[in-house]
């Protein structure tokens, strides 16, 4: 074939200079993922554009959009195998058989399942109001298929959804819903057009695609400018007054108010936070909208104002996550809040963001929080690509991301963590909108223009997760034959079937084989720089 002729590749047509500037492996790789056969029901292939980058983006619009569909695992006896790569594969599903005996003498990951672990919550994302602009900056049609893509049970199954209370950068505007001052009983408390118009619909478009109710997880950014000590929604400041005091009251008040209208709507909560990184308040000049507290504050607040008001309210089963920061601030925040019994009886986890992850080992953070406070859950609650000043905003095809995406989700949880949740659903091609320009990247973004959306590879990263770790799933042990480059996390699934996800992050291909003592072994090969989920069922006539 020649380079000079348009070559498909995953579904698609790559023009003749797209071709040529593609990596040689890359195209190679692509060409030769056409014959690929698929076992998901109703998979739909990539249409993929190259945008100069390590990788490509699988472009949707209203009619077409790649799909994995209802997956579907075959009988015992057989493995599926779904696969992703900076080649170009995007859940590539492949089946092979469960042998007997060991054909390999190399590297054998074993299933350890008496060793058992936490269960898994969720993976989601947030329904910004910038996220909110964009789906519905398309048309009907192509709403719907983004929608679908991360709801749906033909898309990767994404059950949580974070919810900003009121603005953060991710809005155009800044604005709280008690905007009134003084208005101490919250008489004036109402949601914003943001709301009813855009977020409300859109989530409850997202929960009439899902099979499951979608666990909605509520954060706010700051308080009313009128309780603060800064009296702005932007820069340092934090609450006046003491815990316990009237300015205490009436921002706790605040997240009944919160929960109270959006029932209304039938949307109901399973979280909510203390507050989106409550850090970020306590930094002079600080650019958009925080509220600080140190770790003493959000103990006293939750055990004189915010707990007694969820206990008195019809929300007392809602779930309040503390922190909703990064894990370097671990374990000491846990320990002051949980230590205290007064708070720790209204709390059921911890939410950590993944920014300066890089910093603070997840033994020494997350692993140390597991060990001392055991019965409180860990939870993602923040994580994007594209934050820090030399690798900013909207990277199309980007695989260097999803491996940081997907590295970052197995290290959490293999010390403990339920869940991962990534902000913005969808961004537009600059990386908002962002009323403070602070730009970033999404599994999702929108050509508006066009009537298109882009499936970042980070996205498919999200999936190899979302998609296959259903809620319940507990992780277990993996033990290893020889020392490894490869990242692994396992699970065994409510209905008994096996789950294992492994990342290559080298430029070599590795084989390797898999042990689990109930069913027997699996030949694998790890392509270089991929990310491979494998699932098998361990009983007869299983339902999946």
């Amino acid at each position: 074939m020649s380079l000079k002729r348009q070559v498909r590749v995953c579904s698609t047509i790559l023009p003749d200079k797209m071709a040529l500037s593609l990596p040689s492996s890359v195209f190679l790789a692509l060409v030769f993922l056409a014959a690929v056969v698929n076992f998901s029901t109703g998979h739909i292939e990539c249409t993929a554009r190259y945008f100069g980058l390590d990788s490509v983006v699988c472009e949707c619009n209203s009619t077409y959009c790649d799909s994995i569909g209802s997956v579907t695992l075959p009988p015992l006896g057989q493995y599926s195998s779904y696969l992703s790569s900076m080649a170009g594969s995007r859940l590539e599903e492949t089946r092979g058989q469960v042998h007997v005996n060991s054909t390999w003498a190399g590297l054998r990951l074993t299933i350890v399942p008496y060793q058992k672990y936490q269960k898994i919550r969720g993976f989601g994302g947030a329904m910004t109001d910038a996220a909110a602009i964009n789906i519905l900056s398309l048309s009907p049609g192509s709403q719907d298929q983004l929608l679908r893509q991360y709801f749906s049970n033909e898309g990767i199954s994404y059950s949580v959804v974070r919810v900003p209370m009121a603005s953060c950068d991710f809005s155009t505007r800044l604005y709280t819903y008690a905007d009134t001052p003084e208005d101490y009983n919250l008489d004036n408390f109402t949601l914003a057009p943001e709301d009813i118009k855009m977020k409300i619909p859109l989530l409850q478009r997202a929960q009439a695609m899902s099979p499951q109710p979608l666990s909605l997880l509520a954060s706010a950014w700051s308080a009313p400018a009128w309780l603060k000590t800064n009296g702005a929604l932007i820069g340092k400041g934090s609450l006046k007054g003491q815990p316990g005091g009237k300015e205490h009251k009436t921002w706790a008040q605040y997240y009944i108010r919160f929960l109270e209208e959006y029932a209304k709507y039938n949307l109901s909560f399973w979280a909510l936070t203390t507050g989106n990184e409550p850090s970020a308040g306590q930094m002079t000049n600080y650019s958009f909208q925080a509220l600080g507290f140190t770790p003493e504050e959000q103990r006293d607040w939750v055990a004189l104002d915010l707990g007694p008001a969820l206990h008195a309210s019809s929300y007392q089963h809602t779930h309040v996550l503390i922190l909703d920061d990064n894990r370097l601030l671990l374990p000491h925040w846990a320990k002051v809040v949980l230590n205290d019994v007064h708070a720790g009886r209204y709390i059921h986890g911890v939410a950590v963001h993944w920014y300066m992850d890089d910093f603070v080992p997840a033994a020494l953070s997350l692993g140390t929080t597991h060990h001392l406070y055991p019965e409180y859950y860990l939870f993602g609650t923040e994580a994007c690509a594209g934050w820090t000043g030399l690798d900013r905003g909207v990277k199309l095809g980007s695989w260097e991301r999803a491996e940081h995406y997907a590295h970052d989700i197995i290290q959490d949880l293999n010390h403990y963590v339920v869940g991962w949740t990534d902000w913005n659903l969808v961004l537009d091609q600059t990386g908002g909108p962002n009323w403070v320009k602070n730009f970033v990247d999404s599994p999702v973004i929108v050509d508006a223009q066009h009537d298109v959306f882009y499936k970042q590879p980070t996205f498919y990263s999200m999936a190899h997760f979302s998609k296959f770790l259903w809620e319940g799933s507990q992780r277990v042990g993996v033990s290893v034959s020889q020392e490894t480059v490869l990242e692994f996390s396992a699970f065994i699934r409510p209905d008994g079937s096996v789950v294992l996800i492994i990342l290559n992050r080298s430029s070599s291909v590795i084989q390797f084989e898999v042990w689990d003592p109930v069913v027997g072994y699996i030949p694998s090969t790890a392509p270089a720089h991929s990310l491979n989920t494998l699932a098998w069922n361990t009983v007869i006539n299983n339902t999946n």
